[in-house]
């Protein structure tokens, strides 16, 4: 049978043709009338205006959305890294050390380190499997022991010493080693915007961190496509009708990341305006739908993950859950507890209301509802999440201070500075390696904030109002590498260095130099005659210089009368040491000072002894590097070296920044004299406190009780320490009392467990015996007897006559 495309038969068609006929000359009819025509245009126009505009914004979008996920995943952040991790055979350390240095590293406890980046803790062992490629997958044992303390109690009523850990056995593999190195930690990802965040791959990050962010803040990610109306309409039925102290929002994981990559000015703008637009609401879906099409489920998860805010320390907006993971709670991600992940997603929330340093109980409620929800949703079970649910929330107050923050803003302003462009303008991995020690750093840290609250209490009793502020800066005085910055008592409350940028008088920590040239004279072509056993006279006296009168005073105007230098210094008299400035020439200790190019030439005028000038920290380290090494000064170096790509884009020292100042044995007479200052001067105290290693130091303090110092070091280490206040008002204390504790306690930790080194005698220095009162020759009468150190050719040649019988 024979049809057309309407399926009818001729015959039926032909009877139906009337109908047909009839109905189109109505819609003719219909057509002829000018309003339908107009409805039918701005129909038409409206369908094609909207099929545009939703062309051009989802092109435009798409642009936009793959410019910055590109630019994302393409961007650059500098990685700062401290020095390695070094494991000694009789190492001091414990076991739980040890463990927070591999948090610091980013490895994973598991029960058994199957892969690299895996460590396992045994009774008095750990095991790690290291990254490196030199250590080709073995495994490396660390063994511990205490030691024992003695059966029989001592002659002397005195307590024992504490047992300290120690490494006592070194294996790699299956060969005993003596030291081994191991990753370099990661100090923070710099970013110029004053964030911190440390991206990591999805992959890498717990299932149960991932499953407490979904459980609360989108259980349906992987099932809707940027927008979840189910999600939408549940959450409205719960505000309204559930637990209102909670309220949940609408919005998926992509719709915050959408918000939180792409629309912040808007944000900003809904902020200043205090209310909310709804135009912005559909721009971020529609860019949640548009960024659902550009990247995969994984690849947005990983984004929000890494990007999420977690709230400010200090200065520092937290970005992402690995850095929030090392600022909450002082470890690496790999290693939170499901207790601790569940507290990092309820934070998401709000960060400011929820954080756990400021609202506890506030925090601890939401991690609850998280764990709660996680078990709803299957990821742990009950008995998981309520064993979780009893826990502590287990935070780190001095978290963020651990991470040496001031030395990191320091690495960042010598990048912006000697590296421009680099940071803005490289494709490849950028990592700085720098020459901080973080174990150093943090005992450091702990020292400062334990001596300023020992100073807090002092000053309270004395009825002082306001904080005192400290610094700390450790070097190598071998190599003059930065070990330890502490540029503060609190990096959240003051990001201002004082380690490297507080200008203070150096007061008594200067008074080393001015014996310095005093030795050291005959080297520019006259000699002052002095020795460390020459004898000062310690007694009042007025200078008048410039047409002024000056009468300083000693410490507490304690006078001695007649002594020797040595004990001068030791005891850090004024008087005898402007004599001695006088007698060397206050323009050559000026020359002195301007020789070693550190700071501003002083005024050669009396004062100048008693460091009336100004100078940092910074700069009172890098004048008494002279001292250990032999009258070579060694500028401070924070950067050992800098990698971009696989190309080395390191600027080296020049031969300027290593010089030699005075000769090797006037340095080393000065030292020696040092080291009456720690052994029975005006530093006495860090005996008794239980340094007993070999070192030398000086106390400072300025005549009117403004500044606290200490300088001291060993041939392995040097620290400065000062303390004062921001205003210059005066702290009432001197550098005995407020500087030296603090000195004192990183350097017993830092040299736990090392060797007492002496300091090396250079050729050119003889010894002699001598009466210590009267620095003439010993008799076998002379009640105190010392070995001096001299020039060859300066030693005494007379007696000593006050001790003949």
């Amino acid at each position: 049978m024979n049809s057309d495309i309407t399926g009818l038969s001729p015959s039926d068609l032909a009877k139906r043709r009337p109908q047909l006929d009839r109905l189109k000359a109505g819609l003719a009819a219909l057509w002829n009338r000018r309003w339908v025509r107009v409805v039918a245009a701005v129909a038409g126009l409206s369908v094609a205006v909207s099929c545009f505009f939703a062309g051009f914004y989802y092109a435009r979008f798409a642009l936009l959305i793959d410019a910055r996920l590109h630019g994302e995943r393409e961007r650059v952040l500098p990685h700062v890294f401290a020095r390695p991790l070094e494991l000694r055979r009789g190492q001091a350390m414990t076991s739980r050390q040890l463990v927070d240095r591999l948090n610091d590293l980013g490895y994973a406890e598991r029960t058994e380190p199957k892969k690299v980046g895996e460590f396992a803790v045994g009774a008095g062992v750990v095991t790690i499997l290291p990254r490196p490629p030199e250590f080709k997958g073995q495994p490396v044992r660390v063994a511990f022991q205490r030691p024992t303390a003695p059966r029989k109690p001592p002659a002397k009523p005195a307590p024992p010493p504490k047992p300290s850990d120690h490494v006592e056995e070194l294996r790699l593999g299956q060969a005993v080693s003596e030291r081994l190195v191991i990753d370099a930690p990661l100090l923070s990802a710099y970013v110029a915007e004053r964030e911190k965040r440390r991206p990591v791959a999805l992959s890498a990050l717990p299932p149960h961190v991932v499953q407490a962010v979904l459980a609360i803040e989108d259980r349906r990610f992987y099932d809707h496509r940027g927008v979840d109306l189910i999600r939408v309409v549940g959450a409205l039925f719960t505000n309204l009708f559930g637990n209102r102290r909670y309220l949940e929002g609408g919005s998926t994981i992509t719709q915050q990341l959408a918000r939180n990559f792409f629309l912040t000015d808007e944000i900003a703008a809904e902020q200043v305006a205090g209310r909310r637009s709804i135009l912005r609401k559909l721009r971020e879906q529609v860019m949640s739908v548009v960024l659902e099409r550009r990247a995969s489920k994984d690849e947005i998860l990983e984004l929000y993950l890494n990007d999420v805010y977690l709230g400010q320390r200090g200065s520092f907006a937290v970005h992402g859950v690995a850095e929030a993971a090392r600022l909450f709670f002082g470890k690496d991600v790999a290693n939170l507890t499901v207790s601790e992940a569940a507290l990092l997603a309820g934070v998401i929330q709000s960060p400011a209301l929820l954080s756990p340093f400021v609202h506890p109980k506030r925090a601890t409620e939401r991690r609850n509802l998280v764990l709660r929800t996680m078990a709803d949703a299957g990821y742990i079970s009950q008995a998981d999440a309520d064993r979780a649910i009893s826990t502590p929330l287990g935070v780190v107050q001095r978290a963020l201070d651990a991470e040496a923050p001031h030395f990191v803003d320091y690495v960042g302003q010598t990048l912006a500075a000697d590296y421009p462009g680099l940071t803005t303008t490289a494709t490849s991995a950028i990592n700085v390696y720098t020459t901080l020690d973080l174990h150093l750093q943090r005992l450091a840290q702990d020292a400062v904030s334990t001596g300023l609250a020992r100073v807090d209490t002092l000053l309270a009793k004395r009825r002082r109002k306001g904080r005192a502020e400290g610094a700390l800066l450790a070097v190598d005085p071998r190599t003059g590498e930065i070990l330890a910055m502490v540029g503060g008592r609190s990096y959240g409350e003051s990001q201002f260095n004082r380690a490297i940028a507080a200008r203070r008088q150096p007061g008594s920590v200067f008074k080393p130099f001015v014996y310095l040239t005093a030795f050291d004279a005959p080297a520019e072509g006259s000699s002052t005659g002095l020795t460390p056993a020459s004898i000062v006279d310690d007694s009042p006296t007025t200078w008048e210089f410039d047409k002024q009168v000056w009468t300083p005073e000693n410490y507490e105007k304690e006078y001695e009368g007649p002594i020797t230098l040595r004990r001068a210094l030791a005891r850090s008299r004024n008087v005898a040491t402007i004599k001695v400035a006088e007698r060397a020439g206050y323009q050559q200790v000026a020359a002195m000072w301007k020789r070693l190019g550190v700071g501003s030439a002083p005024k050669p005028y009396p004062s100048i002894a008693l460091g009336v000038f100004e100078a940092t920290p910074f700069e009172i380290a890098t004048a008494f590097t002279i001292f250990p090494n032999m009258g070579v000064e060694r500028h401070l170096r924070h950067i050992l070296r800098i990698d971009n790509g696989s190309a080395e884009v390191t600027k080296h020292e020049t031969a300027e920044q290593t010089k030699a100042v005075v000769r090797p044995e006037t340095a080393y007479l000065v030292t020696n004299m040092m080291r009456s200052v720690i052994n029975e001067g005006t530093a006495a105290s860090a005996r008794s406190a239980g340094f007993t290693l070999d070192a030398a130091g000086k106390t400072g303090t300025t005549n009117d009780l403004r500044d606290a110092w200490f300088v001291g070091f060993t041939p392995e280490l040097l620290a400065v320490v000062w303390v004062g206040f921001d205003d210059n008002q005066p702290v009432g204390l001197s550098g005995a009392q407020a500087a030296l504790p603090i000195w004192t306690q990183f350097m017993t930790r830092a040299l736990a467990g090392h060797a007492s080194q002496p300091f090396e005698v250079p050729p050119g220095v003889s010894f002699a015996e001598i009466d210590a009162e009267t620095g003439g020759l010993a008799t076998p009468d002379c009640p105190r007897v010392i070995s001096e150190a001299f020039l060859t050719g300066t030693e005494p040649t007379e007696a000593c006559e006050r001790h003949r019988f």
